[in-house]
């Protein structure tokens, strides 16, 4: 038996993955902002009403990972003109993958990331990619081996802070 669930995000769940969505990125990226990007961005980008537009965007699908009858973390994935940057023809996108810190080192991860692997094969996408914090050397080294290769880099705006992203991109063929 499976010790987790993926279950689709609908409009229905928007404050538990706003909740989420906060909780996570402010654990993850706290001691890389100041405090008052952090807010800012906590509040623009995780507000509710843009939530439910991204939810209702048929080319963007997030998903709860279900540990032990609770949210441990999640993932959204785009495809289309849903994607952030045009990197790759035919790809798609992991824009978040987070785990609650209680379920980290746990594999849970890679429960995520093989997950949205199999909806890009599913869907006949050549690539998978996504954006990496520059000084997020774990989950840099993560990515890495399951394939993930540095193709470019972009700014991620938080707050007024413009922090760097390394995208990396894996080929599915």
């Amino acid at each position: 038996m499976k010790e987790y669930v993926i279950k689709s995000v609908t409009t229905n769940d928007v404050k538990e993955l706003q909740t989420i969505s906060r909780e996570t990125f402010k654990k993850t990226f706290d001691p890389y902002t100041a405090p008052d990007d952090m807010a800012r961005f906590l509040k623009e980008d995780y507000d509710t009403n843009k939530l439910i537009k991204e939810i209702n965007n048929p080319n963007s699908r997030f998903f709860f990972l279900i540990v032990e009858d609770e949210v441990a973390g999640y993932l959204k994935v785009n495809v289309g003109d849903a994607q952030t940057e045009k990197l790759k023809p035919n790809a798609l996108e992991v824009e978040r993958i987070y785990l609650r810190e209680k379920f980290q080192h746990r594999r849970l991860g890679l429960v995520l990331i093989k997950y949205a692997e199999e909806l890009a094969r599913k869907e006949n996408k050549d690539y998978m990619w996504l954006g990496v914090y520059a000084k997020n050397l774990v989950a840099q080294k993560f990515y890495a081996k399951d394939g993930f290769e540095r193709v470019s880099q972009h700014v991620f705006q938080v707050g007024d802070d413009a922090q760097i992203d390394y995208l990396l991109a894996k080929e599915l063929n």
